[in-house]
């Protein structure tokens, strides 16, 4: 007479908990990488995006589009100003919309700032080397004092 046993026994349950821990602990730190990945790219979007309005902004100051005074540098005051001014060639049209939105800093974890406040501004009487705040918005920059995976720090993107 033999006695069938269903289910498994202790042993063989340990050992394909054991091979199961060891596969999420390889695959772990691909995981982890993925993610950073995921939010480099995110960044360099943001910063291009950002950076791509405020030459169009400067363009349209050069074209005469945008009012402009005799001793400013045609960059706008802060960055919200690329989310709608008034376009003075054509007072009956909308506002010229360089951005429907300021990306956030996607390396500041501070979710309580306004989008505007996660970066770094630069205006454009500050050196490059030592990038500051002023009357107007010339670069953007991440403020992270993280290292990307290229080796380059966040805040020189």
């Amino acid at each position: 007479m033999t006695v069938h046993r269903k289910g498994f026994t202790l042993i063989e349950i340990v050992i394909a908990l054991a091979i199961l821990s060891i596969l999420v602990a390889m695959a772990a730190p691909v995981i982890k990488l993925q993610v950073q990945r995921a939010k480099e790219a995110e960044l360099r979007h943001a910063l291009r995006e950002i950076r791509t309005a405020l030459d169009a902004y400067k363009h349209a100051s050069d074209t005469g589009r945008i009012e402009k005074k005799a001793d400013a540098s045609g960059y706008p005051p802060d960055l919200e100003t690329l989310e709608g001014v008034k376009d003075i060639k054509d007072p009956k049209s909308r506002s010229i919309r360089l951005l429907r939105r300021i990306p956030r800093d996607p390396m500041n974890p501070d979710s309580a700032l306004a989008p505007a406040q996660t970066w770094t501004l630069r205006s454009y009487a500050s050196p490059p080397e030592a990038p500051a705040p002023g009357e107007d918005v010339f670069d953007v920059a991440s403020q992270s004092p993280g290292v990307g995976l290229n080796g380059v720090p966040y805040k020189d993107w």
